[in-house]
């Protein structure tokens, strides 16, 4: 039987008890990766999730942290370097989303989200740097979106900090070459079962999506998990952002 292709190797994925997260990691544990669960308030889900690769004869263990906060993120790394004795693969997915007039923007609202979805990938990228340096090889893949790509103006805060991750991705790959690879992937409009209901808004926006892009249909947390499992074996490939989008930035 031939071994998986990330046999022996171990991912931690930010944000990962549900969603996005929650495929990337159910698809590098099949791919054989022992995977550290990372989380902040997701508990139940989170422990559920372990539940699940370890029912389907993988390791992985549930480590609770807020990664826009240095101490917590210190403490996350050292966690996986005593429980596994190394991180082969970063996956910086943790993230927030949400709609805000510009000119009716606070800085609350500004800092949660540069905090979130780009601080924590400069925070984990750091801690995880040395430890991949050390082993001769690593792979640092940082979730960004197509909001960093395109311009919507509702959402000008959240375009912002996935834009920062894209340059973040570039300059990394820079940085860190040539023993750790950096790539990005950019999601379009990826939609789970039942989330559309009882939102007319989003159930508007998502009919919208699908008769604009080319591929009519939104993306699942797979189509994003495929290209993760690409770049986490790839070896060639550093500085890049696979936009997984249907085709909708062609429109």
């Amino acid at each position: 039987m031939a071994e998986k292709p990330l046999a022996n190797q171990v991912a931690l994925v930010t944000g990962a008890a549900k969603r996005i997260g929650r495929s990337i990691s159910l698809r590098l544990a099949a791919d054989g990766a022992a995977i550290v669960v990372n989380y902040m308030t997701s508990k139940a889900e989170a422990e559920s999730l372990v539940r699940e690769i370890q029912g389907r004869g993988g390791r992985a263990t549930a480590i609770q942290a807020n990664v826009s906060k240095r101490t917590e993120v210190e403490k996350l790394f050292a966690a996986v370097e005593r429980e596994f004795g190394r991180l082969d693969i970063l996956v910086n997915n943790a993230g927030v989303f949400f709609h805000a007039k510009f000119q009716e923007l606070t800085d609350e609202q500004w800092d949660r989200i540069l905090d979130a979805n780009l601080k924590s990938q400069f925070l984990c990228s750091q801690a995880a740097a040395p430890i991949m340096k050390r082993q001769g090889r690593g792979r640092i893949i940082n979730l960004s979106s197509l909001g960093g790509l395109l311009a919507w103006p509702g959402y000008t805060h959240y375009c912002v900090s996935k834009a920062g991750s894209i340059m973040l991705t570039r300059c990394l790959a820079r940085a860190l070459a040539p023993e750790i690879l950096v790539n990005s992937v950019a999601p379009g409009t990826i939609e789970f079962p039942g989330e559309a209901l009882g939102d007319p808004a989003r159930a508007l926006n998502v009919k919208e999506y699908i008769e604009r892009v080319p591929l009519h249909r939104t993306g699942t947390g797979d189509d994003i998990a495929d290209a993760v499992a690409y770049l986490a074996t790839a070896d060639f490939v550093t500085g890049q952002v696979i936009v997984v989008d249907g085709g909708r930035a062609l429109v």
